[in-house]
């Protein structure tokens, strides 16, 4: 089991994250279509986000065991033992993502928040 370096999770960082305000700005368009015409309620783009977020990569790592970006880089999430995460390491990690401190914790921790608390790795395939 061979844990990628940092660059390699900034690369995976920034596909997935261009995705997501896709996905996310889609679904904010969409919604402002209705607000217009139809008098809905405005919510904010942020909402639209950090959902799309959570959602992306819930479903994402939980089907596949990783990403589009980790597709590209040809990285996968594991448990600390090396197996395929479960459903709830893989939960708590895509809740502890929305947090905006995650990636604060790297020179602490030397990995982010959400794989110390999920108790996960990123690992060459």
């Amino acid at each position: 089991m061979r844990i990628v370096g940092t660059g390699t999770r900034v690369l995976n960082f920034l596909v997935d994250t261009l995705i997501v305000f896709a996905i996310a700005f889609t679904a904010f368009k969409i919604r402002q279509w209705y607000v217009v015409y139809y008098r809905a309620q405005f919510i904010s783009f942020a909402w639209f986000f950090f959902s799309a977020l959570f959602v992306y990569y819930f479903l994402m790592e939980f089907l596949l065991g990783r990403t589009v970006g980790k597709l590209l880089t040809y990285s996968k999430v594991v448990g600390n033992n090396g197996k395929k995460a479960g459903v709830l390491q893989i939960f708590i990690r895509s809740l502890a993502r929305i947090t905006v401190i995650d990636m604060f914790f790297i020179p602490f921790l030397e990995k982010p928040l959400h794989d110390y608390v999920s108790k996960t790795e990123v690992v060459e395939v």
